[in-house]
């Protein structure tokens, strides 16, 4: 039986996105060690739709 680890999957979505009007949402999928990092990731990532680099929060 696999051992239960520290890492943990979790969803990073726009915060600039919501506040453009423009359709869909831009979300990035990642993983992060609980035990190192335990409060909520902020990652700046380029957003295909508004077609420049934003920052994107953990949500989930």
């Amino acid at each position: 039986m696999a051992k239960r680890g520290n890492r943990v999957q979790l969803i990073l979505e726009c915060t600039e996105h919501k506040e453009s009007g423009k359709p869909g949402t831009s979300r990035y999928i990642t993983t992060k060690n609980k035990k190192n990092t335990p409060d909520r990731l902020e990652v700046k990532k380029f957003n295909p739709i508004l077609k420049k680099m934003t920052v994107h929060k953990e949500i989930k």
